[in-house]
């Protein structure tokens, strides 16, 4: 069975968390810059926290494009 890659954004979405991904991403530059972590741990929990950012950012800019069109419905009344 092969996944369809076209599926709506907000199935992706669900059960994520924009302030949840927030910490996680917190929490690992607290751990990478503690110390905390082999250089082998460093480079995947980077990877996990550019992979959250990217979603992070993906978020915010669908939210912003929502805002912009309410803005725009208000403008044109």
């Amino acid at each position: 069975m092969v996944k369809r890659k076209d599926a709506s954004s907000s199935d992706a979405m669900a059960g994520w968390n924009y302030e949840e991904k927030v910490l996680e991403i917190e929490e690992i530059i607290a751990r990478i810059e503690a110390g905390e972590l082999d250089l082998e741990a460093v480079f995947e929990q980077f990877s996990s926290a550019v992979e959250s950012l990217r979603q992070c950012e993906s978020f915010l800019q669908q939210r912003q494009q929502q805002a912009n069109l309410l803005i725009e419905t208000l403008t044109d009344d």
